[in-house]
């Protein structure tokens, strides 16, 4: 907790308008959507993709009191009960707040860095260590600049050790990654791929990394990754590898088939083995890490091996999945402190496709419920989310659950639960499982999760959120964006997808039939919503659910005219369809005078919206043709206004139009496909591929050569095979024309080709030339352009016909 007057005092505001010096902050907001504890927080209004300060105004209405605003922004007008700060860079003053939070805390503070591993690290850390330390660590993987500074923020007196992890993405990153961290101890995880069109070479990135370090007492790193780098700074250094002169040596690492590596090692001039309960090379390295670390702080070999041989694989995800019962499941069974539990109780909020919510809730390790500061954290953390039902799970909780939430269910484990599991009868709810790992509520997420079918689709919720901002800041602030939502996201699911594009404030979405819509209203979806192919027996189910139709010829709107006059309707939102080349649907220009006569002088529908369709965008022979239709488009939609006499929303760009077209832009462009992840050729937005088809390996069997695999024996073989059966087919929507070797998946990060047709429900593999067991996972589409090209179409299709049998799993990071 500080005082309003110690910030002040820490960032040496420009201005100030102070009405409560002795105001305490205890939280940090820089999200209006995630308003909490809005009397004890401080909102900061970032400048990133979005200027933080248009939003201002409404968290000053959902009662936050103290601000921190940069000096002379546009936004600002009369907040008479705010304390304000202003500052020149919003963001540097966060980080200056965490630089003294930091500076307060005297324990020693770990900080990680590394291409890929961090986080894992960091966990790992925290399961072998927690015995002996109070550990805070970072949430999640909250490694930018604004992760760190919130991550710092969350320091306590409670906590005898701090990990904290920082990532940089492009060369001067670090520096203020290091003033806040400032760490004792430094782990370097790696230097990979990852991020490297942000640096010179991999010298440059390696010598950027270990900025994190310059005052570090000590630095714990893989030698392999620093051969060549020259380390300017003075720590104590800690390295491990093959080389006889590293302090810990690597002797042997020999991979067993039960799934388990033994590690054999040499420290201080003696060995010792440890088993590693992984074999793939990331997680054998990483622990490896963890072991040197805990040789730095002084644990003996037999305490590590111990210790080595129980982690476990670490899920940084929040899962969204379909439930029995008319229910939405949200898994986060892997992790519980209150940072994280905060994290996914705001993505609880986000969901609307349910009126009920629902916390199950395990013991916090390490939370000590018999201070107050801290049993009054978890109570007003609950207590602020409307929970129709909380179910505390653990002796600790349920000691302390009268003070927590007196309606609270108790239960004193998860054994307990799990029995009294089907009395509880949840049903149209929202349903967040929060538990510590030793709890296993996995065991409970079986119990409420809908469909076994094996095969999945993963849903990557960040990938659509970093996806539509990447095609956002193509726009100006003026242009408003329609996301499209029709055919079921393109495969991506529907409310899971469309309450994200609603907490990102998207301003239309757009369905292709009614009864899409219908199932979006269902769910909680309350913004503007267009079918784009009504017809006359939709008409009620438009009204009813305050739908808005795309109205395309002069048959729909007189249709829909006269419905409106039967039900005494007036100023109804349609949106009017022009065509101006693609020639599928819409009025074309020729038309315009007889549909200005419909429409002027009449008062029972208002036209919020005209467009089209550009045919060819993405195609550069056809620029001239583009062009025209903008100019066509532009046109006819002034004549339009005109005759209305009130403006009107004009659009004619989809994802291709984003990309290539600014001219096409007018008042809102409408994304597609390029939300999940395919793009229309621009690689400097750096889509990120939405949706991950997997399913597994079910029977393995060694066939010999001349045998034939498969239905009409298509499936001949040339040499003795080893031949893997999976579970998917062209039910699932793994179409037929992939057999044969025409289809390639992805086992164990390689490559392998479909043998014979493709079944209903499954189809054949040939894994003869690689390592592959029964179980093993298989990705179907390891690169979904590629495989629509292999069967001569493009990666909509293989989307959108992604079975709805396949269970979809949706997850956020």
């Amino acid at each position: 907790m500080y005082s309003i007057l110690k910030i002040q005092n820490i960032l040496k505001p420009i201005q100030i308008q102070v009405v409560d010096l002795q105001a305490e902050i205890h939280y940090l907001l820089y999200d209006s959507r995630k308003i909490s504890h809005e009397k004890n927080a401080l909102f900061f209004a970032l400048i990133n993709r979005n200027d933080g300060h248009k939003y201002i105004h409404e968290a000053y209405q959902k009662g936050v009191r103290n601000f921190v605003l940069k000096i002379g922004s546009d936004y600002i007008s009369d907040l008479p009960e705010a304390n304000i700060l202003w500052v020149s860079d919003t963001l540097y003053a966060l980080q200056e707040l965490a630089k003294q939070k930091r500076k307060e805390f005297e324990p020693p503070v770990i900080g990680i860095t590394g291409s890929n591993g961090k986080t894992i690290v960091k966990e790992w850390l925290f399961q072998l260590m927690s015995p002996e330390y109070k550990i805070y660590r970072s949430p999640k993987s909250y490694n930018s600049q604004l992760g760190v500074a919130l991550s710092l923020w969350g320091l306590t007196d409670y906590h005898n050790l701090a990990i904290i992890e920082a990532g940089v993405s492009k060369a001067g990153e670090m520096e203020r990654l290091q003033e806040m961290i400032a760490p004792t101890y430094g782990v370097l995880t790696n230097i990979g791929i990852a991020h490297q069109e942000g640096f010179k070479s991999k010298i440059a990135k390696a010598e950027e990394k270990l900025q994190l370090f310059k005052n570090a007492e000590t630095l714990i790193y893989p030698s392999k990754y620093l051969d060549g780098v020259i380390c300017p700074y003075r720590p104590r250094k800690f390295a491990w590898g093959d080389e006889s002169g590293n302090q810990l040596e690597v002797y042997s690492i020999k991979k067993q088939s039960e799934g388990k590596t033994i590690v054999t090692l040499s420290y201080s001039g003696r060995a010792f083995a440890v088993e590693v309960p992984f074999v793939d090379d990331g997680a054998i390295e990483n622990a490896i890490t963890c072991i040197a670390v805990m040789l730095r702080f002084g644990y003996d070999t037999v305490a590590i091996a111990e210790r080595i041989q129980q982690i476990v694989p670490v899920e940084m995800r929040l899962e969204l999945k379909n439930g029995k019962n008319n229910t939405s499941i949200i898994d986060d069974s892997y992790s519980n402190d209150l940072v994280s539990l905060q994290i996914a109780l705001d993505f609880l909020n986000q969901q609307h496709q349910h009126a009920q919510k629902v916390l199950i809730l395990s013991d916090i390790p390490g939370l000590n419920l018999a201070d107050e500061k801290y049993l009054s954290k978890l109570r007003s953390l609950v207590s602020e989310r409307n929970l129709h039902q909380l179910i505390l799970v653990g002796p600790e909780l349920s000691r302390y659950a009268v003070q927590i939430a007196p309606s609270a269910t108790c239960y004193p484990s998860t054994e307990a639960l799990q029995q009294e599991i089907k009395k509880l009868d949840f049903r149209d709810a929202t349903i967040l499982l929060k538990g510590g790992r030793e709890f296993h509520f996995e065991k409970i997420s079986k119990l409420l999760v809908a469909k076994s079918h094996d095969t999945l689709l993963e849903i990557n919720l960040n990938a659509v959120e970093h996806n539509l901002n990447a095609y956002k800041n193509l726009l100006p602030s003026n242009v408003k964006l329609m996301a499209m939502v029709k055919a079921f996201s393109y495969g991506s699911g529907s409310f899971e997808v469309a309450n994200l594009l609603q907490f990102n404030k998207v301003d239309y979405l757009t369905v292709a039939f009614a009864d899409e819509g219908v199932e979006l209203r269902n769910g909680g979806i309350t913004l503007p919503i267009v079918v784009m192919s009504p017809d006359e027996n939709a008409f009620d189910v438009i009204l009813q659910n305050r739908l808005e139709p795309e109205i395309y010829s002069f048959r729909i709107l007189r249709a829909f005219l006269s419905f409106l006059n039967v039900k005494k309707i007036t100023d109804f939102p349609i949106h009017i369809k022009i065509d101006t080349g693609m020639h599928r649907l819409g009025f074309v220009p020729e038309e315009l005078g007889a549909l200005l006569d419909l429409l002027k002088d009449q008062t029972l529908v208002r036209v919020q919206s005209s467009f089209s369709h550009l045919a060819s965008a993405g195609n550069s022979i056809d620029n001239a043709f583009t062009e025209q239709q903008i100019k066509t488009f532009d046109q006819f939609t002034i004549k339009l206004q005109e005759v209305l006499g009130y403006p009107i929303l004009r659009h004619i760009a989809a994802t291709s139009g984003i990309e290539w077209w600014p001219s096409a832009y007018f008042d809102m462009v409408r994304l597609g496909i390029g939300m999940y992840g395919v793009g229309m050729g621009r690689p400097d937005l750096n889509l990120q591929e939405v949706g991950q088809l997997k399913t597994n390996i079910t029977q393995i069997k060694d066939i010999p050569k001349e045998e034939t695999v498969g239905y009409n024996r298509h499936g001949v073989l040339h040499r003795d095979s080893r031949i893997a059966t999976i579970k998917i087919g062209y039910a699932d929507g793994y179409d037929r024309r992939f057999g044969n070797g025409v289809g390639q998946m992805l086992i164990n990060g390689q490559l392998v080709s479909t043998i014979g047709d493709i079944c209903m429900d499954m189809c054949m593999l040939d894994v003869t030339d690689i390592d592959a067991s029964e179980e093993d996972e298989v990705i179907v589409f390891p690169d979904i352009k590629s495989a629509a090209i292999a069967i001569g179409t493009i990666p909509y299709e293989l989307l959108v016909n992604v079975s709805q049998r396949v269970k979809r799993v949706y997850f956020y990071e």
